[in-house]
């Protein structure tokens, strides 16, 4: 069976099927009522099966962070310790209950990673709680299963765990690392919310409650714990620091890393469009069309049948799909007066208000946070992380900004975003690791004047 979703399923061709069948007469609603996922049958994305695991259950458990089930995971890239165990660590695939934007109930999947190295500084074993970059939109794509299956290359998807790196690199530091898949990417009931700060920042939280409860894991309530993410990664961290005082307060947070975090949807929105990463915009107006009414109506109102199929199809697709299938496409080909999507949002005040509610900075994060961003990144637009710094400045946050100066690497060819997620990794797993262990941070808002 296909996967549960809110748009309609496109089967192996994906647009040029959809596309024929709207020619066709056939009336494709924007939403449709999903199928049952939780009776055990197989799951297929993109001809990918996904694990009966991933099917949520119909009922969940009353408490945040509780865990619905849980089983061993093999990591995709491992050697044996001379100890006999895993090196870098002992994974177990995980569920557990969260609660979306609109504060329903919600099955998450995402991994625990008990490390085999010894966290020799001070304290107890820290925790940190990952969230991954854009991984897509298809349940195929989830960072969990990229864990274990490093690559997926198949005729229909492709999928690259890149997250794996970071990763790895924090387990290597003796801390424990557990990993949400966000609401909807692989959980088999609903498509993936993309960038909802809710949805993305109770996962978050949600996730690093779960892990002390994971068989074996060494990490108790008592655990200092830490957030890490960049670009999508980034932005859901930086929603969890700002949430953690009222909606999970019982999770002990030292640091929070947020590396290009798209704080501004609206401004992320212009940035994304006509790029390398084009389907990225389809999978955001997806999930919003999905958690929001007021969002629904507008796409509904606005969309065109080749802008629905588009819809459809990159709702299942992954990172590689996305860019050989819409790289550098422009959402003005999608709407029925050829008028941009970030243009009709603009242009209904109900939908521009939903998106702007999805402002990340109003709110003082908890402990201390360091923002990084490209100066040149014009995927996810440095101009609106920088503010994000400087709005939670203004609070009197405990703030770490660093402008990372880079070469210019060419336009909107995902380079100038992609190149410090990588340049900028030690100093971010270093900087949080000083948290964790403890060492009090050195805000340098004063220096916001002067910064880039």
């Amino acid at each position: 069976m296909s996967r549960k979703r809110s748009l309609p399923s496109v089967p192996r061709g994906g647009a040029r099927l959809l596309a024929g069948a709207v020619a066709g007469g056939v009336c494709l609603c924007l939403v449709t009522a999903p199928a049952s996922a939780a009776g055990g049958e197989p799951v297929v994305s993109r001809g990918v099966t996904i694990p009966a695991f991933y099917n949520p259950p119909a009922q969940l458990p009353s408490a945040n962070g509780a865990l619905i089930r849980t089983e061993p995971m093999e990591l995709g890239l491992s050697i044996p310790g001379l100890d006999g165990k895993p090196m870098p660590g002992t994974a177990t695939r995980l569920m557990y209950r969260s609660t979306d934007s609109n504060g329903k109930p919600v099955a998450v999947t995402g991994a625990y990673i008990e490390p085999s190295a010894a966290w020799t500084k001070s304290g107890p074993r820290p925790l940190v709680a990952v969230a991954s970059g854009t991984m897509g939109q298809g349940d195929q794509c989830a960072p969990s299963f990229a864990l274990e299956n490093p690559l997926t290359l198949t005729g229909d998807t492709v999928s690259v765990g890149y997250e794996a790196l970071a990763v790895y690199r924090i387990l290597a530091t003796g801390a424990a690392v557990v990993l949400t898949d966000y609401v909807g990417l692989g959980a088999t009931d609903r498509l993936h919310t993309y960038v909802n700060r809710l949805d993305e920042g109770h996962a978050l939280l949600d996730a690093a409650r779960a892990a002390r409860s994971v068989p074996g894991a060494s990490v108790t309530a008592a655990s200092p714990t830490g957030l890490y993410g960049y670009s999508q990664g980034g932005g859901a961290s930086a929603s969890a620091a700002e949430l953690q005082p009222s909606y999970a307060p019982d999770v002990p947070l030292k640091g929070t890393y947020a590396g290009a975090p798209p704080a501004d949807l609206i401004s992320t929105m212009k940035g994304i469009d006509g790029s390398a990463l084009a389907g990225a915009l389809a999978w955001s107006i997806n999930g919003f069309a999905q958690a929001d009414p007021d969002v629904r109506a507008v796409v509904e109102q606005n969309i065109s049948d080749s802008g629905r199929a588009v819809l459809a199809d990159a709702s299942t697709m992954c990172v590689g799909d996305a860019l050989f299938g819409y790289g550098f496409a422009k959402s003005s080909k999608w709407t029925k007066d050829g008028r941009s999507l970030g243009e009709v949002i603009a242009s209904a005040p109900a939908a521009q208000a939903a998106l702007d509610n999805q402002r990340i900075g109003r709110l003082k994060p908890a402990g201390p946070v360091r923002v990084a961003t490209g100066v040149f990144d014009d995927i996810v637009p440095h101009s609106q992380a920088r503010q994000l710094a400087v709005d939670w400045c203004r609070k009197g946050a405990d703030v770490t900004y660093d402008a990372l100066k880079l070469p210019y690497l060419g336009d909107k060819i995902l380079t100038n975003h992609l190149v410090p997620l990588l340049t900028d990794q030690g100093d971010a797993i270093s900087w949080l690791t000083d948290r964790l262990a403890g060492k009090a941070a050195t805000s340098n808002c004063w220096t916001m004047p002067l910064q880039p």
